[in-house]
């Protein structure tokens, strides 16, 4: 019976030991993903200032642009970021409330219980 378990829990490091690995993997894949984006990103936005100032013929007017819709950009994040963070701590308040409230129930009905031990629970 004892072999049986150790084959068990070998059986169970060894599976845990893949899955960790596989995820350890997807995330380095991830990482990388993340880093080629950004870089992509970098020259989508080189290339659509240099387009404006490719019809424009003036250079900074590209350049001006883009760092404008960038700018607008991040402090439309940053107000949705503070307004989604300004909620302070996370407090469980309808479970506290429900608790509350269940808790009035059960001592009540535990006061006006019948004295013959007919309706306890």
């Amino acid at each position: 019976m004892s072999v049986l378990v150790r084959e068990e829990i070998e059986l169970a490091k060894t599976e845990v030991v893949t899955k960790v690995s596989s995820i350890a993997r997807g995330a380095a894949a991830v990482a990388a993903g993340a880093v080629f984006g950004v870089f992509a990103l970098v020259f989508v936005l080189l290339s659509i200032a240099w387009g404006i100032n490719a019809a424009t013929s003036s250079l900074w007017i590209g350049f001006v642009a883009v760092m404008v819709v960038l700018v607008l950009l991040t402090a439309f994040a940053f107000l949705f970021a503070w307004r989604k963070l300004k909620v302070g701590a996370p407090t469980p308040k309808m479970a506290i409330d429900e608790a509350k409230k269940i808790r009035t129930t059960v001592s009540g009905s535990a006061s006006q219980a019948p004295a013959g031990g007919e309706g306890g629970a």
